[in-house]
């Protein structure tokens, strides 16, 4: 057997969701700079679940569907007033919440292609909700209630403030959402594919993504950037303190990912949006110490940003809680989850690797009144 740690490489499966080659990150073979540009991401979930883009009417009846199971259940709600609120990160949150939704519907036990399309509409939907009733709830306010005129851009940020959002706002949170949304074997993708290839449910299979999702070399990357760009607090600081960083070999959250060479196709989206987002709200520092940070890191390390390194000051000006930026990449990346979890169960195979035993050798049981 040959050993590649993190499977760094491996080939594991075949999927026709997405790709990455030559540095080109593509949806069902659209380019990523065309679907961020120009698709909704209601359009996006669409074409990672059935491989193709949706007619005006099928758009429409996706959204309704959307729309009509935003709201969570009254249990559900109970149940975050019971959490530490204090202590608890809404990551965790939201994996409780996701694996508690299961319990509330009648299907989820079901496995039929139909049953199975039902629950990862109804998890699409809630997803946004469960985020944003969290948030109010932890700050003593109601959740608030989804509206149906509303797309999923604008709702996320209507139920999380309670008023109607700028549409450069709505702008920026529609293009986070499709560029979050797939990321072909990424270690939360790989995760749900392993857990429904025991042929478990569609909620455990989101629940054990959800939890890969939850650490910083995955998706808690934009929290710990934004937490770096608050210790530095000016231009001026950041040379020093950046410089002092790659001294001590310390690592730079946002920089360089596994699988591009040349840089995350994704990231100059949100670069623009920081740019444009930072200069309207009268905080243009952060975007100009988001820049400064990539000149040095990159040509010190020649380690481009990747998408999570402008995402923080795009939600950071968006208004957003800097705990709640990883649950809006499970937002957005549940419509990838929820379609390689389809994909599985249509040609499932269990995956089951091997490991390179390095432990002791042949060794006798002693009984335990022997034992030195």
């Amino acid at each position: 057997m040959t050993v590649t740690r993190g499977l760094e490489g491996v080939v594991a499966t075949t999927s026709s969701i997405s790709s990455i080659i030559d540095d080109t990150l593509t949806y069902v073979g659209f380019d990523i700079d065309d679907l961020a540009d120009n698709a909704s991401f209601e359009e996006v979930i669409y074409l990672l679940w059935h491989r193709t883009l949706p007619t005006g009417a099928q758009l429409e009846e996706l959204k309704q569907q959307l729309a009509s199971n935003m709201a969570l259940p009254e249990e559900v709600l109970a149940h975050f007033k019971m959490y530490p609120i204090d202590t608890v990160h809404p990551m965790a949150a939201l994996r409780t919440a996701v694996s508690l939704l299961g319990l509330y519907d009648e299907e989820a036990d079901l496995m039929d292609e139909e049953a199975n399309y039902r629950k990862a509409i109804r998890l699409q939907a809630k997803m946004p909700a469960i985020v944003t009733a969290f948030a109010r709830i932890r700050k003593g306010l109601e959740p608030i209630a989804p509206r149906e005129d509303l797309n999923f851009a604008a709702n996320f940020l209507f139920m999380l403030t309670g008023k109607d959002p700028e549409p450069v706002a709505v702008e920026a949170m529609n293009k986070a959402l499709v560029l979050h949304a797939d990321h072909e074997l990424n270690a939360s993708t790989f995760t749900a594919r392993v857990c429904v290839a025991t042929l478990s449910d569609v909620y455990s299979g989101v629940t054990a993504a959800i939890g890969a999702l939850k650490g910083p070399l995955h998706g808690g990357a934009n929290e710990a950037v934004m937490k770096m760009l608050k210790e530095i607090g000016t231009l001026e600081n950041v040379e020093p303190y950046i410089r002092q960083k790659l001294d001590n070999k310390e690592k730079i959250m946002g920089f360089g990912h596994r699988v591009y060479r040349q840089g995350d196709p994704r990231a100059k989206h949100l670069r623009e949006m920081s740019a444009k987002l930072t200069e309207l709200t009268g905080e243009p520092h952060w975007y100009q110490m988001s820049t400064r940070i990539e000149e040095i890191v990159t040509g010190e390390k020649k380690l481009p940003p990747n998408v999570d390194f402008y995402s923080a000051s795009v939600y950071h000006s968006l208004g957003i809680d800097h705990d709640l930026f990883t649950p809006i990449f499970a937002v957005s990346r549940v419509s990838g989850w929820l379609a390689h979890i389809l994909e599985q169960y249509e040609n499932n195979r269990l995956i089951r690797p091997r490991a390179e035993y390095n432990g002791p050798g042949k060794q006798d049981y002693v009984a335990v009144e022997l034992r030195g």
